[in-house]
């Protein structure tokens, strides 16, 4: 019974998908729904493209192992990410009214920074989608109790979602993610009633979590991980920033103040949100903790969709898995789309400039199939968890596009030399520290990296000029700067 609810819901889902490809008449609406987006659906697609299988599976796994000192990258640092989007960030981008995040890159320094940034920020979407498909094969692997392999069930979820994304592009990922939003609000809210009472009620569970020390972000203030909590936090919170699908959903709102309060709104429910798996995984602790410890000593991600599964009714296992499909599919369409539209716009087009919009469009629904594959790929081979698959994804944009980002934006005196020295700088020496980083190290090769990326933008800007000129415009260095 719970498979064929399963497979409705998805049914229903490619059919809300085709129904949205008929809203796609241009490369515009296929990339960023045509600037059109009322205030629900924007906040809608920032919540559910972020709310995904990490929010559900992995968090609520390393919470229960290290509290919320192994969960600062992820959801507190994205919460971080959202609001300064929103405060910060929305508005002055959204007046650009460029197509991506790449596209700023260009017009600030110019085209060779453009492809380093957007091949940046492509790779980077290869760790957080291959954590949506690789939860999606986990899902089919428990429903079907084992007749679908991982790697199977990941196939076919990943089939349906390419399906959906493919024709109808960011229309499509909107209004699924808003079905996809109500499904997991009302699930979650349902499901931490149910499996709190069964625990006693949420004050046993919060109590028992603080007495163990769950609620601590750092387990000493020793310098060294002071500076583990610094990097952990600016990890999400400033490395997902220059991302292309936190630009395109400011870029499909109907105006700039829909857009900054749709992404603080999305934060806010985020973090919210965020709380629910976390607090019903624990509760698993109390009620069943013989389960508990042998999904830790196995894989700790196991632990609530075995608690549904073995102590919850069948309307309760199907609001979870509801729930939780609903949260894989919304970010992995999503996270499938943004790298796309960045390949084409800012790569592919600088080879085949002459593109008209039709055969623009297909281009970009090409992209979106060769990513799906590569993403494929990627997931199947990768030993890490969801949740380090998803944290590691935003190290690389830290250290190679913030840096840019921020100072094209508010420093007017940022040139194309000191962006391109800031790359360099942040990017070689995170590769190196990578490599030889050892756990009694200082300095987390991320953070290192960030710091020596923001000294290679002062370096390389304020010294004589070999490489571009400055490039200044209203729309890309305000007043405030």
């Amino acid at each position: 019974m719970l498979i064929w609810f399963v497979a409705v819901y998805l049914l229903i889902t490619v059919g809300v998908g085709f129904y949205a490809s008929t809203r796609v008449k241009n490369s515009k609406d296929f990339a960023a729904g045509g600037r059109s987006m009322s205030f629900p659906l924007v906040a809608a697609m920032v919540f559910a493209t972020w709310f995904g299988s990490e929010a559900v599976l992995g968090i609520p796994a390393t919470f229960i192992e290290e509290g919320f000192a192994g969960i600062v990258e992820d959801p507190f640092g994205s919460f971080g990410c959202l609001m300064l989007v929103g405060l910060i960030f929305a508005r002055p981008l959204y007046r650009m009214n460029l197509l991506t995040i790449g596209d700023f890159f260009r017009k600030r320094f110019g085209p060779n920074v453009e492809m380093i940034t957007s091949l940046v920020i492509i790779g980077s979407y290869l760790g957080w989608v291959a954590a949506q498909l690789t939860a999606l094969g986990v899902v089919f692997n428990v429903l079907s109790d084992g007749s679908i392999t991982t790697t199977q069930g990941m196939l076919i979820g990943t089939a349906i979602v390419l399906l959906y994304t493919l024709f109808g592009g960011m229309w499509s990922v909107a209004l699924t993610d808003f079905m996809q939003m109500i499904i997991i609000v009302v699930g979650l809210v349902y499901l931490t009633w149910l499996v709190g009472d069964m625990a006693g009620g949420p004050e046993p569970v919060i109590t028992h979590a603080a007495s163990e020390g769950k609620f601590a972000f750092m387990h000493s203030f020793e310098p060294k991980d002071i500076v583990a909590f610094i990097a952990a936090a600016v990890t999400m919170m400033f490395g997902s920033i220059p991302q292309q699908d936190v630009y395109a959903r400011v870029m499909s709102a109907k105006t700039e103040n829909i857009a900054a309060r749709a992404s603080m709104t999305g934060a806010v429910f985020y973090l919210s949100f965020c709380m629910l798996p976390i607090f019903l995984t624990y509760a698993a602790s109390m009620i069943d903790p013989a389960m508990v410890q042998k999904w830790l000593a196995e894989d700790s991600q196991m632990i609530l969709p075995h608690l549904i599964m073995e102590r919850t009714p069948l309307f309760a296992q199907i609001m979870f898995f509801g729930a939780l499909l609903s949260a894989i599919m919304s970010t992995a369409s999503g996270t499938l789309l943004a790298p796309s539209v960045t390949f084409t716009e800012n790569v592919l087009k600088r080879f085949i400039p002459d593109m008209n919009d039709r055969q623009f469009l297909l281009a970009m629904r090409l992209s979106v199939l060769a990513m799906t594959v590569a993403t494929s790929v990627f997931a199947l081979y990768s030993d890490a968890s969801i949740y380090e698959m998803v944290g590691n994804a935003y190290k690389v944009t830290l250290v190679a596009a913030v840096v840019p980002l921020f100072a094209g934006l508010f420093w007017k005196r940022a040139t194309t030399q000191g962006a391109l020295v800031a790359i360099a700088f942040g990017l070689l020496s995170w590769i190196y520290l990578e490599a030889t980083y050892q756990e009694t190290d200082f300095w987390p090769p991320q953070l290192a990296g960030l710091m020596l990326s923001a000294l290679g933008m002062l370096i390389g800007s304020l010294l004589p000029q070999f490489v571009g000129t400055r490039r200044e415009s209203l729309e890309a260095a305000p007043a405030n700067a």
